[in-house]
C-alpha cells in the first residue's frame, strides 16, 4: 500500500465536468446550507430515477430490526444462486433513500451478478449513531439467515456501501467479525472514515466539487449524539484499534474528494493489519461518481472494475 497521504487529483474529467456544471446550473445548495427536510427532498429528486439495467425481480420488503419495521429493496440478477451483498447508501446518514441509491443497486446486481440488499437505515437527526449501524448489521444477519429464501447464496456474503453507507459496510465488518459472522468481502466506495479535517484533501477540496467540508461537518453533526461518540470505532472506523482478520477489502477513492485520504487511511490501516485489500483510486473523479455511469465513461469503466473485485471476492 502506499502512503494514503499521497492518493493523486488529476485534471477533472471532462465528461464529469459537464455533469458538474449540469448540477451546479440547475442551482442546488451545499447541504449543509439547507434544513434537514429541504435537504432530503433535493437529494431524493437529484439521484433518483434514471436509465437502469432491468433484473430478474425487484422486490421491496420489511424485516424485524432494532427499532421496529427495518425496510429493504432486493434486487436479484438474472442468475442461479448469486452471492449475497448487503448495501448501504451514502447521505452522510441524514439524506438517502432506496429510490436515490436505486440505479446504483441496480448496476451492482446486473454486473456483478450478485443478490444485492439495499438497506433504508434509520437517519440523523431524529435517529442519531449508533442507530444507522445497527440497522445495518441487523439486514447483515438478516441476510446471512435468509438470503436463500430470496434466491441467493449466504454462504458468500459481502457488505458495500457509498460515503457514510461506506461507513456503515466498514463497520458491519468489523462487527461480523467479533461476532462470529462469515463475511467474504466489504467493498467500501469513497467512505467517510474519521471526523478529521486536517488531512490535505480537506484544503485541496474543501469547497466541492459536489461535497464540501462545510457538508461533511454538518453530516457528522448530525449523527453523533456528544463528542464521546467521535471515539466510537462503529462511529470512526479509521480509528478502530483492531481490524484484523476483518473481510478482505476494496476502498474506492476519488481524487477530487474531500474524503479521499480519510478513504486512502483506512484502506492503509486495513492492510497494516493483515487485511488483504485493494485501494482503487481514481485521480480524476469526484465523490459520488460511480453513481453516474450513464453519463462519464470513466465511471462506467470503475463500476465494471468494482463488479470484477466483487465476483472475484465472493464468486
Amino acid at each position: 500500500m502506499s502512503d494514503p497521504e499521497a492518493a493523486s487529483t488529476d485534471e477533472l474529467d471532462p465528461e464529469l465536468a459537464s455533469v458538474v456544471a449540469e448540477i451546479e446550473a440547475a442551482g442546488v445548495p451545499q447541504w449543509s446550507a439547507l434544513s434537514v427536510d429541504s435537504a432530503r427532498r433535493i437529494e431524493d429528486e437529484v439521484f433518483s430515477g434514471g436509465a437502469s439495467p432491468d433484473l430478474r425481480t425487484v422486490r421491496d420488503l420489511k424485516i424485524d430490526g432494532p427499532g421496529g419495521d427495518l425496510p429493504i429493496r432486493v434486487y436479484r440478477p438474472d442468475r442461479e444462486d448469486p452471492p449475497t451483498l448487503v448495501f448501504t447508501h451514502g447521505g452522510g446518514w441524514t439524506l438517502g433513500t432506496l429510490d436515490s441509491s436505486d440505479n446504483i443497486c441496480r448496476e451492482l446486481a446486473s454486473r456483478a451478478g450478485a443478490l444485492v440488499l439495499s438497506v433504508d437505515y434509520r437517519l440523523a437527526p431524529e435517529h442519531p449513531f449508533p442507530a444507522a449501524t445497527d440497522d445495518a448489521f441487523a439486514a447483515l444477519e438478516w441476510a446471512a439467515d435468509h438470503a436463500d429464501e430470496l434466491g441467493g447464496d449466504p454462504d458468500r456474503l459481502g457488505v458495500a456501501g457509498t460515503s457514510a453507507g461506506g461507513n456503515l459496510a466498514a463497520a458491519s465488518a468489523i462487527r461480523a467479525r467479533d461476532g462470529g459472522l462469515d463475511l467474504d468481502g466489504q467493498f467500501l466506495l469513497y467512505p467517510m472514515t474519521d471526523r478529521r479535517f486536517g488531512r490535505p484533501s480537506y484544503a485541496e477540496h474543501g469547497d466541492g466539487p459536489l461535497l464540501t467540508e462545510a457538508d461533511v461537518r454538518w453530516f457528522w453533526d448530525q449523527y453523533l449524539r456528544s463528542p464521546v461518540d467521535e471515539h466510537n470505532p462503529f462511529a470512526t472506523v479509521c480509528r478502530a484499534p483492531d481490524v484484523a482478520d476483518v473481510a478482505p477489502a476494496t476502498v474506492v477513492t476519488a481524487g477530487y474528494d474531500v474524503l479521499r485520504d480519510e478513504g486512502a487511511a483506512y484502506a492503509e490501516r486495513l492492510a497494516d493489519h493483515g487485511v488483504e485489500t485493494g485501494h482503487d483510486h481514481y485521480p480524476s473523479m469526484t465523490h459520488g461518481f460511480l453513481s453516474l455511469t450513464d453519463d462519464v465513461s470513466r465511471a462506467d469503466e470503475a463500476m465494471d472494475a468494482l463488479a470484477d473485485a466483487i465476483r472475484d471476492r465472493l464468486g
